[in-house]
């Protein structure tokens, strides 16, 4: 039973690396998105963000430098990825759940972090030595922390979804059985901590057989329930929506931050061809009507134009 765990985790991890890389690779390879144009765009310098202004706004500026501020992004996506800012702002009941179970999430994710850290160290022989002192206590607050907050999150999203006639019609069974997964995973985590192992010795022994490729018995049946839970939760993250955790990058920096100039660039001119020989399927009468065929007709066409006269 203890080999099939092992092979379940490194599967696992192997599912996730690859289904990001699919992703990322898959929206690449999409065809070019229309642009957002919308301001002000963090990482305009010149204290033109401050006013939502662009580099646009200058006299031939196609012949100047570019002042791109890479503090201006930072300041926007660190209170948005940590604290959900635009949750807070706009849907301040929705952030009272929402806030933890994401927050936990990535307490978790530090105290797995420090649990790697562990035992590397451990591995290098320097398992004793005084700044791991530090680590295991910020190992042993990270991880109850994490359980607490992302378990309590979760729970108060379910309910909120099961109760909030706002949120009802845009709750598929999927969210429903997500928000229940991390409930079972965090809460066999939990049950572990509190009943078998509250100094993490147990996780340490079993990163550390899985890096020696050492596959010892797992002597504790809940320790491999919450495994099995955590690894394939793992897997299933990138499959799902919650893919959003890495792909919102993309939404933020190439479709509502995407600012950067078209000049002499090739290969965004064949993007660009690629996609205005699409076919038109708008039923709007505003672009049906003029029986254009493809989006570059539409596009060069003018509606209130003198029609062309006939040579007599």
């Amino acid at each position: 039973m203890s080999v099939l765990v092992y092979i379940i985790t490194y599967l696992s991890i192997f599912i996730f690396l690859g289904a990001v890389l699919k992703r990322i690779v898959a929206y690449i390879k999409n065809p070019i998105h229309v642009r957002w144009e919308l301001y002000p765009v963090p990482h305009e310098g010149g204290g033109r963000a401050e006013y939502g202004g662009s580099y646009l706004e200058e006299q031939e500026w196609w012949n100047k430098k570019r002042e791109i501020s890479k503090l201006g992004e930072l300041k926007v996506m660190i209170p948005e990825m940590l604290f959900l800012k635009a949750v807070w702002e706009h849907n301040r009941p929705l952030w009272y759940v929402s806030f933890p179970f994401h927050f936990g999430l990535y307490l978790i994710m530090a105290f797995l972090g420090t649990l790697f850290i562990s035992v590397v160290a451990g591995l290098a022989g320097l398992g004793g030595a005084s700044f791991m002192v530090p680590i295991a206590a910020l190992t042993n607050f990270l991880g109850p922390a994490g359980f607490l907050l992302a378990i309590c999150g979760a729970i108060g999203l379910l309910f909120k979804r099961l109760t909030d006639e706002s949120l009802k019609n845009y709750s598929s069974p999927e969210h429903y059985f997500n928000l229940l997964l991390f409930i079972a995973a965090i809460g066999a985590a939990t049950l572990t901590w509190l009943f078998v192992d509250p100094t993490f010795a147990i996780p340490k022994k079993y990163i550390t057989d899985l890096i020696t490729f050492n596959f010892v018995e797992i002597e504790s049946g809940l320790f491999i329930v919450a495994v099995l839970l955590c690894v394939l939760t793992i897997a299933y993250i990138p499959l799902t929506h919650m893919s959003h955790f890495f792909m919102k990058y993309f939404l933020y920096h190439d479709i509502r931050w995407g600012d950067e100039p078209n000049i002499n660039t090739p290969e965004t001119d064949a993007k660009i061809g690629v996609v205005l020989n699409y076919p038109v399927s708008w039923s709007a009468s505003h672009i049906a009507g003029h029986g254009k065929e493809t989006w570059a007709e539409v596009a060069t066409f003018n509606p209130v134009a003198e029609p062309a006269k006939e040579k007599e």
